[in-house]
C-alpha cells in the first residue's frame, strides 16, 4: 500500500539537488497529454511534495493517457507570469492563489481579507463550502478551471529584520514586500506600512540588500525561503490565510476525456487532504527549527490591527471593491467585519 504521510526529512531529501532548472519527471513512451505544473515555491513545499508524488499514480491511472511534470522554484517565471501563461494556454497548471488573481478580478482576493479568521476551522468551512463554490466559479470566467479541493499554504506571519512587531505602530513607515496582491496590499496601507510589491522570487535579495525591511509569510515558506539568513524577528500576526487550488486553463481541462478528468480529481483531493495534515505537523516542528537559526518570535495581540484597519477603511473599501455577493458569502464563516 502506498504511504499516507511524507515526513519533513523525506520532503527535504527527496528535494535534495533541485535548482530551478531541475524538473521532477517520471521518463516513459509520449503520453496523449503531457502537461506541465507550474508553481513559484520550492519542491519541498508540502503541496508541491504531494502534487509531485500524485503524478505517477494519476499516470498509471490513465494507462499512460495523461502526465506532468513539476517545474517548481518560479523556474517558469514568477506568479505574474505564470498565471498569465496559464490564462493564455502556454502553460497547463499552475498553483493558483486567489491574492493572485485579484489584479484580474478585485474579488478573488476575498479568501484573503486581512484578520478575517483567527485560526483554523471557519477558514476550511469556507474554503470547502460556498465561498470556495463562488470562489471557483469567478476564477472559470477568468479562464481557471480550480479543483474543488484546496490545498494549505497557512497563515501568514511577519517577519523584520530590525525589531520586533508589537503593536500597528512597529509598522508605521516600514517598507515591507508583499506579493502582487491588491487585498494584501490594501491591508498594510491601511496598517501605515509602505508596502512594496514583488514576486517571490525577487524576496531574498531584495530582503538581503535592505531595499525591504522585512516581509511577511507562512512559517514554511520562511524556512523553506532561507530568510532567516537574512531576517532576525517573526512576529506572529496570523493576519491572513492562503488557500491555494491546482489550477488549469479552463480550454485545455474542458478538452480532456470525463475518465481522465475524474481521475485527476479523484488524486489531487486525496493529496490535499494529504497536505493539509502534512502542514499541521509540520507547523509543530518549523518554529523551534526557526529559532534553532536564531529568529526570535514574539505574538502581538492582533485586534488593535484589526481596529486601526477598520478606522482607515479597510474593510468598507474591500467591500466596495469586491461586491457583496462574495462579501456576505465571507461574512457568512467569519462573522461581521464592517
Amino acid at each position: 500500500m502506498p504511504r499516507k504521510t511524507l515526513s519533513r526529512r523525506k520532503l527535504m531529501t527527496g528535494a535534495a539537488g533541485v535548482t530551478t532548472a531541475a524538473i521532477l519527471h517520471w521518463p516513459a513512451e509520449a503520453a496523449e497529454f503531457s502537461w506541465k505544473f507550474g508553481s513559484v515555491l520550492p519542491i519541498t513545499h508540502p503541496m508541491n511534495a504531494r502534487i509531485a508524488e500524485a503524478a505517477p499514480k494519476i499516470k498509471e491511472a490513465t494507462n499512460g493517457r495523461f502526465e506532468y511534470t513539476v517545474y517548481p522554484s518560479s523556474a517558469l517565471g514568477g506568479d505574474t507570469a505564470m498565471i498569465a501563461q496559464t490564462i493564455s494556454g502556454a502553460l497547463q497548471m499552475y498553483s493558483l492563489s486567489g491574492d493572485i488573481l485579484a489584479p484580474r478580478n478585485p474579488a478573488g482576493g476575498i479568501m484573503g481579507v486581512g484578520f478575517a479568521f483567527p485560526g483554523y476551522g471557519k477558514n476550511w468551512e469556507a474554503m470547502d463550502g460556498d465561498l470556495g463554490l463562488w470562489y471557483r466559479g469567478m476564477a472559470e470566467k477568468q479562464g481557471l478551471f480550480a479543483l474543488e479541493k484546496a490545498f494549505d499554504h497557512g497563515f501568514r506571519n511577519i517577519t523584520s529584520r530590525n525589531k520586533p512587531i508589537n503593536t500597528p505602530d512597529d509598522l508605521h513607515g516600514m517598507k515591507i514586500r508583499l506579493p502582487v496582491a491588491p487585498t494584501l496590499i490594501g491591508l498594510f496601507k491601511a496598517l501605515g506600512a509602505s508596502p512594496t510589491p514583488l514576486n517571490l522570487g525577487e524576496v531574498y535579495s531584495a530582503l538581503q540588500t535592505g531595499v525591504v525591511d522585512g516581509q511577511e509569510n507562512p512559517l514554511q515558506l520562511i524556512d523553506e525561503s532561507k530568510f532567516y539568513e537574512v531576517q532576525k524577528y517573526v512576529s506572529m500576526t496570523g493576519h491572513v490565510w492562503t488557500g491555494l487550488h491546482c489550477s488549469f486553463n479552463l480550454g485545455l481541462w474542458k478538452k480532456l476525456p470525463g475518465d481522465i478528468q475524474d481521475t485527476i480529481g479523484h488524486h489531487m483531493t486525496e493529496a490535499a487532504t494529504l497536505q493539509r495534515a502534512d502542514w499541521i505537523r509540520n507547523n509543530e516542528t518549523v518554529t523551534k527549527t526557526l529559532q534553532e537559526h536564531g529568529m526570535v518570535f514574539n505574538t502581538p495581540d492582533v485586534q488593535p490591527f484589526r481596529d486601526l484597519a477598520r478606522k482607515n477603511g479597510f474593510y468598507d473599501e474591500t467591500k466596495k471593491r469586491m461586491g457583496d455577493e462574495p462579501w456576505a458569502l465571507l461574512e457568512k464563516y467569519a462573522g461581521k467585519l464592517t
